[in-house]
């Protein structure tokens, strides 16, 4: 495995890319830290920062984990991490599934900062499985100049189990963030993924004084073909994000997907309505859907209180999980 401590020599490129020298190699360079395009909303805040501009020593943050099949269990098996990303090592403490790593990024700053340019690489081997999670709350902190990227780039192999369930999004006041999760998910593989964004430090009065919050869920098979997008755009105008369709004026908005070739999207929809519905469906507004294709479903999920979206979010993952694996869902430790 190898680490944020990199020789000053030609680091190994992907393939079809021309290789560079120096500390970091292609990881450091614009072509590899920067999205293919920034939402309008977000570029139109670009500018040079009167601090560390983008690309200075941790402004741009490197996570690379892969995971494979070693034996009877699901290993990791390469690492590289750059400052102010890197995780926890794996867990296996679920004494229903002992193959199956429980892993924790972390950021070793006090939270996302503007001209930040944070890339995560996940990539599971076939076979795999694994669940992946954050150790705390992403706070985005105020921002004066630019704006921050969080890109999370999610590669399943043939038959992998993968749930990706990070902790939920803080944006401060005056913060401006774009988020692109993509995924590349054969026909085989199962995805539980999920994506929580809150209004803000209430108590600090800062209901939804955010710059822009734009995020992307980008969901496509091996050779390109696009199955699910799910574009969010978050521009507050004095407090106020909209009508309903855009959050209904709450402090929360969760959403959970499901891909899966284990079973039917109007099942999956079935399932999620039945565990959600009876217990939270009067405490907030919530929708089941089926994704196109058949290739899974999804549900959306706006409230007040975010103890109880995060509660009405972990039941309905505790029964696709039940479904799926047959197993039941431990309860994830937090440090």
């Amino acid at each position: 495995m190898s680490t944020d401590l990199v020789p000053d020599v030609e680091a190994a490129a992907p393939a079809g890319s021309l290789p560079v020298s120096g500390y970091g190699g292609y990881r450091l360079q614009p072509a590899h830290y920067e999205p293919e395009r920034v939402p309008h909303e977000v570029a139109r805040h670009s500018s040079v920062p009167d601090t560390l501009p983008v690309g200075s020593p941790a402004k741009v943050g490197m996570l690379e984990l892969e995971f494979a099949r070693r034996g009877e269990r699901t290993e990791l098996v390469h690492r590289y991490q750059k400052s102010p990303l890197q995780i926890m090592y794996p867990l296996y403490y679920d004494p229903a599934r002992p193959d199956m790593p429980y892993t924790y990024i972390m950021s070793t700053g006090g939270g996302i900062l503007q001209a930040d340019r944070l890339r995560t690489d996940l990539l599971f081997g076939p076979g795999t499985s694994a669940y992946i999670t954050t150790s705390a709350y992403t706070k985005v902190l105020k921002m004066e100049h630019d704006y921050a990227v969080a890109q999370t780039n999610i590669s399943l192999g043939a038959d992998a189990y993968v749930e990706y369930l990070p902790d939920p999004i803080i944006p401060f006041a005056q913060s401006r963030l774009y988020q692109r999760t993509a995924v590349t998910l054969p026909e085989s593989a199962t995805l539980i993924a999920g994506e929580t964004v809150l209004a803000g430090r209430l108590a600090r009065d800062e209901r939804h004084q955010y710059a822009v919050l734009a995020s992307d869920f980008e969901v496509s098979r091996p050779d390109g073909a696009v199955i699910t997008l799910d574009r969010v755009r978050l521009t507050p105008d004095g407090g106020d994000t909209g009508g309903l369709a855009v959050l209904g004026d709450r402090d929360v908005l969760s959403t959970l997907y499901v891909f899966t070739p284990h079973a039917s999207a109007a099942e999956l929809g079935d399932l999620l309505h039945a565990a959600l519905a009876p217990t939270y469906g009067d405490a907030m507004a919530l929708g089941v859907s089926a994704l196109p294709g058949d290739v899974g479903s999804w549900v959306r999920i706006v409230g007040d209180d975010a103890r109880l979206v995060a509660a009405a979010t972990t039941t309905a993952w505790r029964a696709l999980r039940r479904r799926l694996t047959g197993r039941d869902a431990p309860a994830i430790r937090k440090v």
